[in-house]
């Protein structure tokens, strides 16, 4: 708008000429409206930072104002089109400077235009009306029992068609077969039952991890009891065995880094990548090793001979195929460790996320466990592909025909460490405790800091979600307070903030019940909608059994560091955990970068350095 009134200021006399009047109308009503946009948007934010996130009283205005913004959008747009017929009109005969100054202007008006509708789709909830179904319960106090099953089987049917939408825009650029319709409704079903009981908007979830955050920092500055301290002394022998599981680990992490091809070799050298595999990647596609899939110019089986250092001689079968349920991998000969090694992709595709995203829970039942198990539907199918691919087609029996002493090593990172030996920061909710243990005796994770996938089940988001509802909706600050201190906080550090809160105060007795204003963020469910699911398994939500982590697990966590994601001086320490600690999402800036292969590698290279050092010492 300033910019407009300034172009106006300047070009005020220069109007006189065929067909300027028409523009000086044009950008005068212009400017009246974006006043008048400037106001109403304005009018919105100070409205908006009124109050706290569980009490909306003073903002019951804000209706009226969306709505007076709306109106504003229709002469918005079709000045716009006047504007932009006014212009390029032949008619026109005025100073270049002048027209192109309105060309500008006609542009601006469009491009704000267009972010405002995209901003509309994106945070518009279809469902918000019906939402009432779950929050009133007087309503339903007055329905038959048919009636109010009828609504609610609407209302569940409208969520799950409306996030069966959303997934198929995200992903309009897969094919989409059979497998992807069956995941698309799973997935809707799954994010719909997650989100179906609160009342949270994205901003109100942003505050929540602001706040556990900076409570969580607090309490792990608190001193350690000496009990907690001892119990992680672990003895000479566990020791001893930890360094060597540290460097095993190390060396077949380059592997499970090497399976991600160009992206993770052009991520981790941006500057001369691509010279070196524009120089080495151009020629013939290698005739030694059986490669499927489309690798153009070779530039991922090239990644993966400079990040393994391996010879071409040395691969038996490169699979670069990827769709719901089928991920690539390679079979590789690694003469230094004389191991046959099997190298599983982690997410790197839609394909790939589809398949994370398949969270519903399979049973699984072995010979050697009397009791039956539960496993991660998704990646217990990538599995089975991957094994139906490594015994059918004959690939073992080639590799150990080629060097028949050679022993099996299964890695991978993520999604493929849901399927390894050696799983680097795999998924949490894996495999449920018999299959956990089980996996004790052939599988080691190592996990970094505080990973956010390795964490990631669907009981462990449904407690994240019960806790950000609490801290949220008793935390007395308004939110945009919560939002820019805590942004101060995660990008400069300091002390948390002590934002006092509704829970200060109360016993440990009084903490286990709801406080009014969480309530009010919940779903009410009334006599009817419990009636309806007890009388009808259909159609209450899935449980989902707690999963876990498989395998012995090693947990890297930094010793001495910065908290802050700038911090470049990290001194590592690993131990050998369980899989209850990480029962829990912790909330960190490097929740994220704590789970990439890059990150994975450093602090594993760092151990085995430090272990190499200390024994030549």
């Amino acid at each position: 708008w300033i910019g407009m009134l300034a172009l106006y200021t300047v070009h005020k006399g220069r109007f006189n000429c065929p067909g300027g009047g028409l523009l000086h109308s044009y950008l005068l009503v212009l400017l009246i409206l974006l006043a008048s946009v400037i106001c109403a948007l304005s009018a919105l934010v100070y409205i908006s930072m009124q109050g706290t996130i569980s009490n909306p009283g003073p903002r019951k205005s804000l209706p009226k104002l969306l709505y007076t913004r709306l109106l504003l959008f229709l002469p918005e747009f079709i000045w716009a089109v006047v504007g932009a017929v006014w212009v390029s009109d032949s008619s026109v005969h005025c100073e270049k400077t002048v027209i192109n100054a309105i060309i500008g202007t006609v542009i601006a008006s469009w491009v704000i235009i267009i972010f405002t509708i995209v901003g509309v789709v994106i945070v518009f909830d279809p469902l918000g009306g019906k939402k009432t179904f779950y929050l009133t319960d007087s309503i339903n106090r007055n329905l038959e029992s048919s009636q109010s099953g009828q609504l609610l089987y609407n209302v569940k049917n409208t969520a799950t068609r409306v996030w069966e939408k959303r997934i198929r825009l995200l992903c309009c650029c897969i094919v989409q077969d059979d497998d992807h319709r069956v995941a698309f409704t799973s997935i809707a079903e799954l994010f719909r039952t997650y989100f179906s009981d609160t009342d949270l908007v994205p901003s109100d979830i942003a505050a929540g991890l602001i706040l556990l955050h900076q409570e969580q920092d607090k309490m792990e500055s608190c001193p350690k009891e000496p009990e907690e301290v001892l119990c992680h002394s672990p003895s000479t022998l566990v020791t001893d065995d930890l360094d060597v599981e540290l460097e095993n680990a190390a060396h077949y992490m380059l592997f499970a880094a090497a399976a991600y091809g160009w992206p993770y070799y052009i991520y981790t050298n941006p500057f001369t990548a691509l010279c070196k595999l524009s120089g080495d990647c151009c020629g013939n596609r290698p005739t030694d090793s059986d490669i499927t899939g489309s690798d153009r110019h070779n530039f991922h089986f090239g990644s993966i001979l400079k990040i393994t250092g391996l010879q071409y001689r040395d691969f038996i079968h490169i699979s670069f195929h990827n769709k719901i349920y089928e991920i690539p991998f390679f079979v590789a000969l690694d003469h230094k460790k004389e191991a046959i090694v099997v190298a599983v992709r982690g997410t790197l595709s839609f394909e790939d996320i589809l398949t994370d995203l398949s969270a519903d829970c399979e049973d699984l039942t072995l010979e050697d466990i009397l009791e039956n198990g539960f496993v991660h539907k998704g990646i217990t199918q990538a599995a089975n592909y991957i094994y139906q691919k490594l015994i059918n087609d004959g690939i073992l029996n080639q590799a150990f025909t080629i060097a028949p002493e050679y022993k099996l090593v299964i890695v991978g990172h993520s999604l493929g460490g849901g399927t390894a030996s050696y799983a680097f920061s795999p998924p949490g909710g894996l495999l449920s405790k018999s299959l956990a243990d089980y996996t004790k005796h052939f599988i080691v994770s190592i996990i970094v800091g505080k990973d956010l996938v390795a964490r990631l089940s669907m009981p462990n988001m449904e407690d994240l979600k019960r806790r950000i509802l609490r801290i949220v909706a008793n935390c007395n600050r308004p939110k945009y307070q919560i939002l820019l201190r805590g942004c101060w906080y995660e990008v400069f550090g300091g002390d948390p903030d002590n934002f006092p809160t509704e829970l200060d105060g109360r016993n440990q007795d009084a903490l286990t019940q709801p406080l009014l204003a969480e309530e009010s963020l919940m779903v009410h469910r009334s006599p009817s909608y419990n009636a309806l699911e007890d009388e009808s398994r259909l159609n209450s939500p899935p449980q989902y059994p707690h999963l876990y982590l498989p395998g012995k697990i090693i947990h890297i966590v930094e010793e001495s560091s910065s908290r802050r994601l700038c911090s470049s001086d990290i001194k590592y320490n690993a131990r050998w955990s369980n899989e209850t600690v990480f029962s829990s999402i912790l909330i960190s800036p490097k929740m994220v970068t704590d789970h990439m292969p890059d990150v994975v590698l450093k602090a594993l290279n760092s151990l085995s350095q430090e272990h190499g050092s200390c024994l030549s010492c």
